[in-house]
């Protein structure tokens, strides 16, 4: 069937919204096709080609950031934690991995999120789910949770001012591996897992010295930073998604989108929307995934088998990655599937408090990062990548780590409006925990 960037029109739209101003909403995707684009089919491409070498073992992908971004986190300090501690996982996965790292952010464009109910209730009144920021605000108002077409608008503007804030801490040295120094976040404290980094520093300081040396000055002084969000908003993503002089189609709102588990139909909007772009996408795949279907929908994503298009981020949780992963692995491998694989050892571990607290446990997102390196070891595929809900805040949302967060410590510092992320030191440490592992 012939493709178009509004052909997803035609199908079933899983968490759609509705709008209550047809001409409003119509006039604001006519904006949003006009605004230049917020990255480039170049970029696209280039990380299309580092993720085939992840595919192939010789690099590593770490996927990290908030669940659901919000409008004020666009300021500079905030933006510059979230890359701080992607900077420094990378460099002890780096150290521990021996392979390049291919950071990509959950970041600049993840405003909308999917929900299980499309009503809430609270105190017997009945309002429509917060669905991100592109679409209502989180206040529990009639006016707040009306969708907003102009809401679109806001994210595309926020996305370019983070972006453009990210590009200019690159170009200005930033991430220079020669300066560490810089990525240090001000309420770090000279634990046991901050210690280990700085060790881990002095190393590849010296390492970096010998390597420039033989080299003869080529420099280590700047990264790249991809970005990524959930492709579930179609009407915006459709608005920025242009045509090359080459004829292929790109998102040009996002290097890498992802669809997940609540969209995933082979018939619907989604799926629709995503094969027609040149992109690079992510599959999250959960413990209810029918493998058979999820193999068809490769192929109608993938159609020529390219590298480095598809990769599938396996979500099972601590309780049933060893039964699931082995079946996931062995679809794939006997399909003969071209796919890269992450694992995303955060949303099969949710649960509530007594408290009615949600929230996620230390102790079971370590054990599915360590139980996904043994299967893959085991089935002889490679483990291309790792995908957290993180931030570089000093938040209290998940439970366990060093600091031993316990559930009554989580209301002093949660300050998430979805999902629960681990803060800084929690993920310091499950980087260090990986580079123990290897």
């Amino acid at each position: 069937m012939n493709w178009n960037k509004e052909s997803y029109l035609k199908k079933v739209i899983p968490q759609g919204v509705t709008y209550d101003d047809p001409a409003l909403l119509k006039q604001v995707l006519t904006e949003l096709n006009t605004l230049p684009p917020l990255v480039t089919g170049a970029e696209i491409d280039i990380l299309k080609s580092q993720l085939k070498e992840a595919q192939q073992g010789r690099m590593f992908i770490l996927q990290g950031g908030d669940c659901g971004e919000q409008f004020n986190d666009c300021n500079s300090q905030q933006i510059g934690n979230k890359f701080k501690i992607l900077l420094q996982m990378s460099v002890i996965l780096i150290y521990g991995l021996k392979k390049p790292i291919i950071r990509v952010g959950r970041i600049a464009g993840q405003y909308a999120k999917p929900r299980s109910q499309e009503w809430e209730m609270h105190n017997d009144q009945k309002l429509l789910s917060y669905r991100g920021d592109i679409i209502n605000s989180p206040e529990f108002t009639e006016a707040a949770r009306r969708p907003d077409p102009k809401r679109m608008l806001e994210a595309y503007f926020r996305s370019s001012a983070t972006l453009n804030h990210l590009r200019a801490l690159l170009e200005s040295g930033f991430a220079d591996f020669h300066h560490p120094e810089n990525w240090e976040l001000g309420f770090m404290e000279e634990g046991e897992g901050v210690q280990a980094y700085h060790g881990i520093l002095g190393e590849i300081s010296d390492s970096i010295h010998f390597f420039e040396a033989i080299l003869k000055g080529d420099s280590l002084a700047r990264v790249k930073l991809y970005s990524s969000h959930e492709a579930l908003h179609l009407p915006y993503e459709a608005a920025l998604t242009r045509k090359s002089e080459e004829g292929r189609f790109y998102n040009l709102g996002t290097h890498f989108p992802w669809i997940g588990m609540r969209t995933l139909q082979q018939d619907g909007a989604h799926i629709e929307y995503l094969r027609g772009i040149n992109n690079p996408i992510g599959i999250k795949v959960g413990p209810s995934a029918d493998f058979d279907a999820l193999c068809r929908i490769i192929e109608v994503l993938n159609p020529t088998g390219e590298m480095g298009k598809i990769m599938l981020i396996h979500r099972f949780g601590a309780a049933e990655v060893d039964t699931k992963l082995p079946q996931l692995l062995k679809h794939v491998k006997t399909r003969g599937l071209p796919v890269l694989l992450s694992v995303d050892p955060m949303h099969g571990n949710t649960k509530t408090t007594e408290s009615k607290i949600k929230t996620r446990y230390f102790a079971d997102i370590l054990k599915e990062i360590q139980s996904a390196f043994r299967i893959h070891h085991e089935c002889d595929i490679p483990l291309s990548g790792i995908h957290f809900e993180l931030t570089g805040d000093n938040v209290t949302e998940c439970i366990g780590g060093v600091s031993n967060l316990k559930e009554a410590d989580l209301p002093r510092a949660y300050k998430s409006l979805v999902d629960p992320r681990l803060n800084y030191e929690q993920a310091m440490e499950i980087a260090l925990a990986i580079a123990k592992m290897h």
